[in-house]
């Protein structure tokens, strides 16, 4: 092949590399521009009430715990509201969010809005705030813990299956589904759930300034209405924003500040607040609800260790 031929290939090819190149940076620099554009001004570059939903079952969850950090920490963020809506779940994971949403408290006021349930862990939550606001009909309490194991001998007995074990010492891998469970592994069980229990009401007495001896009288597992729980000293005042807004204001913050929502499909610092916005914008939004994947499973199954949920029994 003629060597001007090989040349000028290769020369076009350097050219094709170079604009190559730049296509991709054109690409990622628009990419960016549309990103900035379907996320919009979510408002929390300029003064405002930061507005966290906690829902569903509760769980340790290191996104949430992110979240309340950045509420913590920004300085835009004159105040927060902590709407909650969840039966319960996890000790620990109530633990955790509690603790976080008591460091936002120490540099910022905090109102905790009860919606339909917080119960159980989600009371627990709720008593992070500064003021606990409650709706009439809500339903929360439930104070107490719980610890289940399944019981899957009778089926294996049925179906001919045994299971053999050989362990370290009595009480290794108790209560186990494979078997009853021993006088000594059901007293280990109740002693931890009695600890965390303990616990429980000492935070509630001392987040709610009650006698320990009355929240005991409280904390049997029962639920009360937002309408009982203020009888009972659980919550502060029943209302909505009006009465949230009116608390704050009491606290020295603007009552014109926006409330801006922190809640993961709406952050700043997340791509899938983009990728929200642009299901909706292109009129999918519809379509993904539908394709919801969330109640496939039923989510206590997922849950492990000491609960603090309220549940609606089954005849």
């Amino acid at each position: 092949m003629d060597s001007s031929i090989i040349a000028d290939r290769r020369r076009l090819r350097r050219k094709l590399g170079f604009w190559r190149l730049i296509a991709v940076a054109l690409i990622v620099a628009l990419g960016f521009a549309f990103y900035r554009f379907a996320l919009g001004d979510t408002g929390t570059e300029r003064p405002h009430i930061a507005h966290v939903t906690i829902s569903g079952l509760i769980v340790d969850d290191d996104e949430l715990l992110e979240r309340l950090k950045k509420v913590e920490t920004s300085d835009q963020v004159k105040a927060a509201v902590i709407s909650i809506s969840s039966p319960g779940g996890t000790t620990y994971g109530g633990e955790k969010i509690f603790k976080a949403i008591r460091a936002i408290s120490a540099k910022k006021p905090v109102v905790s809005d009860v919606r339909t349930l917080a119960a159980s862990a989600g009371y627990m939550i709720a008593t992070a705030g500064d003021t606990i606001i409650a709706g009439d009909s809500s339903i929360t309490g439930s104070i107490g813990v719980i610890f289940q194991y399944p019981q899957i001998q009778p089926l294996l007995d049925k179906i001919g299956v045994s299971l053999q074990e050989i362990k370290s010492s009595p009480l290794k891998a108790e209560p186990s589904p494979f078997h009853e469970a021993s006088e000594e592994a059901k007293a280990m069980i109740r002693n931890m759930v009695v600890d965390s229990y303990n616990w429980f009401v000492d935070l509630v007495a001392d987040r709610r300034k009650l006698p320990r001896d009355e929240v005991l009288k409280l904390a049997d597992g029962t639920i009360y209405t937002g309408r009982q729980a203020l009888k009972v000293k659980l919550v502060d005042a029943i209302g909505g924003e009006a009465e949230i807004r009116a608390y704050l204001k009491s606290r020295g913050v603007d009552g014109d500040l926006p409330m801006v929502d922190w809640d993961k499909s709406n952050t700043p610092f997340l791509l899938a607040g983009a990728v929200s916005r642009l299901i909706t914008i292109f009129g999918y939004d519809d379509l993904m609800k539908t394709q919801d994947i969330n109640g496939i499973l039923p989510p206590k199954l997922l849950l492990d260790g000491l609960l603090s949920v309220w549940q609606v029994g089954h005849d």
